[in-house]
């Protein structure tokens, strides 16, 4: 059906997502002022169904916080009464949630099949794995570190000539179902990779000197579920034993801190830590895979979306990292270089402290697995679109985080020798 839609193009797949039916769903933006209106958001959140975008559990809201969260159509009346009855200030981020999911796909672009400025199915994805790997056989090559739940292989990019035992940076995308332009940043990574080598000369030197290996998209399964039943799914695809909800949140499935501060262990929540630490396919495939390549891996970067962010560990303690100087300060400069271009600007800090705590992280695993410079990309935006950035803003965002990633490389590799 999708090798279809592609063909089609850009109409089909916004009509296959209408047929979704966000109509009259709205995002709402709350900042409590105290403990008294918390609670009030928690007893909301406990009467009717809510999801909650920023921060990703109502157990994490705390008074002068930013909270954003989507309710159903029936629903916004109630909530807005509500909000206004205790006096407390919010406004509406989004108005008709279905406008916005049909929105996404603005790209002036027509392409039939992969575009770096489009969205791409996992249909599409897979085969420009292929295409990638086999136009650019001296710079690129693919392997399958495992397969998802629902039987799909996980396909690893790695970048750079060969050469021998070559330090090593990790980079993945797509951990979160919904966070569509960290899959798309990827792509573009390895698109410029492949570009640049031998014009630019800071990507040259990386890649004659770094591998990067490149997960394109993690919660494949999850992904797919985005593009064909419902646009705004978070967790994995795996079923629960004695539950009827289904899927774990894979960045709440490490074995670190696992399922303590910031995770649930109730399996229909959002952020549930699954059954046990890498109990999921596909965050036991990305951690054998590290632990196989630990000497070499000097630098891990995992990309989400959305809220303009470089974090560091940690995430699943408030206590510093003990490289946190160090940390802090690459931080602050990729930020600059990021907000160089488009003047983007990025909070960076530890997790816990910049945003909120939350355990079984990736990147606190990788730290604490030796991997010392773990960083997580918070891609855009700030929450005008949300999880749902259209299309038109695929490449500004792309070519704004490909120099803090660069930042980041060049510096692990002067580390490195």
């Amino acid at each position: 059906m999708w090798a279809l839609l592609v063909l089609i193009g850009t109409a089909a797949v916004s009509a296959e997502l209408q047929d979704l039916a966000f109509d009259g769903q709205k995002v709402f933006r709350v900042i409590p002022q105290n403990e008294e209106q918390v609670e009030i958001i928690s007893a909301l959140a406990s009467s009717m169904q809510v999801d909650f975008w920023q921060p990703d559990s109502v157990t994490l809201v705390k008074p002068k916080m930013q909270v954003d969260f989507r309710v159903e159509a029936d629903k916004s009346f109630e909530v807005e009464n509500l909000l206004a009855q205790n006096k407390m200030e919010y406004r509406v981020l989004i108005d008709d949630l279905q406008t916005v999911v049909d929105a996404q796909f603005d790209s002036k672009v027509r392409a039939s099949s992969h575009s770096y400025k489009k969205y791409n199915n996992w249909d599409t994805i897979v085969a420009w794995t292929a295409d990638i790997a086999a136009q650019n056989p001296d710079l690129v090559s693919r392997s399958v570190i495992g397969e998802t739940y629902e039987g799909r292989q996980i396909y690893l990019l790695k970048v750079g000539k060969s050469g021998t035992n070559k330090a090593a940076i990790f980079m993945d995308c797509g951990f979160h179902a919904r966070e569509w332009i960290s899959p798309a940043f990827c792509q573009w990574f390895v698109k410029e990779a492949v570009e640049t080598y031998g014009e630019d000369s800071v990507m040259t030197n990386l890649l004659n000197k770094l591998d990067f290996y490149i997960l394109p998209v993690l919660n494949i399964d999850g992904y797919v579920y985005t593009w064909t039943s419902n646009r705004l799914w978070r967790k994995t695809r795996s079923k629960n034993a004695g539950s009827s909800c289904i899927g774990t949140d894979p960045n709440r499935n490490f074995d670190a801190g696992w399922c303590t501060i910031g995770a649930s262990s109730r399996p229909c929540d959002s952020t549930y830590c699954g059954s046990a630490p890498e109990s999921e396919k596909e965050t036991k495939a990305l951690a054998d895979f590290i632990r196989e390549h630990l000497s070499t891996i000097k630098a891990y970067l995992t990309i989400h979306s959305y809220s303009q962010l470089l974090l560091f560990p940690y995430s699943y303690t408030y206590t510093y990292p003990s490289n946190y100087e160090e940390l802090n300060s690459i931080a602050y400069a990729a930020s600059k270089e990021l907000s160089s271009l488009y003047n983007t600007k990025y909070t960076y800090g530890p997790g816990a402290e910049t945003i909120y705590p939350a355990a079984g992280g990736s990147d606190d695993w990788a730290y604490d697995e030796g991997i010392k410079y773990s960083f997580t990309f918070e891609l855009r935006d700030t929450g005008t679109y949300g999880f749902l950035l259209p299309e038109s803003q695929i490449q500004p965002t792309c070519e704004e985080t490909i120099l803090a990633v660069k930042y980041i490389a060049n510096y692990v590799l002067e580390q490195s020798y």
